[in-house]
């Protein structure tokens, strides 16, 4: 579980968080939503220790994240950024600095992380592209190494941030199965996603941020039920119940 109590950070004398509240169960879907510069990247920097708290404090297992090393925290948590360079190396290296929290100096592969990264790469269906250049690849393609990157780092806990930006619509849905995969298989999950639909769909919980604090935090029908949704992007979402789920859509 991951608790984040009476949170305050920001950059500089600019403070983004304001006092968040939130837990984050193990085993589970969680998002975050919200309007551009509303907080979002910043609470997940704040999670992984790239920002200091000004206030309050940030437990994972129970336990402070100003306790764990760097090479440790990684080994908890996995993060997937938003916004990512496009390095001159090949797919497989890439996904293989997954398994940087794991090697001493100096850093040198084993078998079991050459096998892992390859399991990860046949998991998002990429093992193709294991010798071709980052640069060479598409959007979607990129986006679902650094995916399977996050993955071979095994960490306990996966965050990712706009984890489906340039994914279709197919890779959307292999998407989402991957996760609620995960999420069975015990792992902890946040995300953030600008999807409305595809949050609903996806999560066990939705907590929504507003000017740097949760206002509101449940399931996805209560969610629906607050009108946060109305508040924060002036659209109404509805929903209809199919034999394949429930489908979700902008009115």
């Amino acid at each position: 579980m991951i608790e984040i109590d009476n949170v305050f950070a920001g950059y500089g004398k600019y403070e983004v968080l304001h006092g968040v509240n939130l837990l984050v169960p193990t085993g589970k879907i969680t998002t975050l939503i919200g309007a551009n510069g509303s907080g979002k990247s910043t609470l997940l920097k704040a999670l992984l220790h790239f920002l200091p708290l000004t206030g309050g404090e940030i437990r994972v297992g129970g336990v402070s994240i100003n306790k764990f090393s760097r090479t440790d925290l990684a080994k908890k948590i996995a993060y997937l950024p938003q916004s990512k360079t496009v390095p001159d190396i090949t797919a497989q290296r890439l996904v293989l600095h997954g398994r940087f929290p794991y090697l001493n100096y100096p850093r040198k592969y084993r078998r079991e992380d050459i096998a892992i990264a390859r399991e990860a790469m046949e998991q998002m269906e990429i093992l193709e592209f294991s010798d071709r250049l980052m640069a060479e690849l598409s959007g979607g393609i990129r986006q679902k190494v650094y995916i399977a990157m996050a993955l071979a780092q095994q960490a306990e806990i996966i965050v990712m941030d706009e984890p489906t930006t340039y994914l279709d619509i197919g890779q959307q849905v292999k998407f989402s199965k991957l996760v609620h995969q995960l999420s069975e298989k015990g792992k902890t999950l946040l995300l953030v996603l600008h999807d409305l639909p595809l949050a609903l769909r996806l999560s066990d919980q939705i907590a929504a941020i507003c000017d740097g604090k949760i206002s509101a935090a449940g399931t996805p029908a209560q969610i629906l039920e607050s009108g946060i949704i109305q508040k924060l992007y002036g659209v109404t979402v509805r929903f209809v119940e199919l034999a394949s789920g429930i489908q979700y859509f902008y009115d």
